[in-house]
């Protein structure tokens, strides 16, 4: 075998090998760069313009009237922080034990806050009405959980007040 000839040999291993290492990074490379796409789109589809803003649980001292006046004493704050209105449709609202309020055709300006009360009452653009009969939110304990139309969680927010 020629010098030449060794030379070619190796030559060709070295493009082969270069080629099947190519090859097999590249589709890694790719990989890596969708997971960052689908980490972004889930960033995306959790909208943090919207939050949970303040929470007042359980009408304190008067659990026992169950009156309109009492149960929408108690109610929770949804506050959009961004300029764009954000369309609440098919949003949740859940306490801990599973009790669900449903947005329904409603949405939030800008800069906008909307207090989403237990009792019944006359929805506005800045006050929602569960139209309960009984109390949602523990004011000892409890977690409000705020969903979007995917069912992805926008925020929470937790209590647990001892006496």
């Amino acid at each position: 075998m020629s010098a030449s000839s060794t030379a070619r040999r190796i030559a060709a291993t070295a493009l082969a090998t270069g080629a099947v290492v190519s090859a097999v990074a590249l589709p890694a490379a790719a990989h890596d760069g969708d997971r960052d796409l689908d980490r972004d789109r889930r960033h995306h589809s959790q909208d943090p313009r919207v939050e949970i803003s303040d929470v007042n649980a359980g009408s304190s001292g008067h659990h026992h009237h169950r009156s309109n006046r009492s149960l929408n004493a108690e109610w929770v704050e949804i506050t959009n922080n961004s300029r764009r209105s954000v369309n609440l449709d098919g949003w949740t609202l859940r306490d801990r034990d599973g009790n669900r309020y449903r947005f329904d055709d409603f949405r939030l300006a800008g800069r906008a806050t909307v207090r989403v009360h237990t009792g019944q009452g006359r929805d506005t653009r800045t006050d929602l009405y569960q139209d309960r009969r009984d109390y949602v939110w523990d004011s000892h304990s409890d977690k409000a959980t705020l969903r979007d139309h995917r069912g992805n969680t926008v925020d929470t927010e937790s209590w647990n007040r001892r006496h």
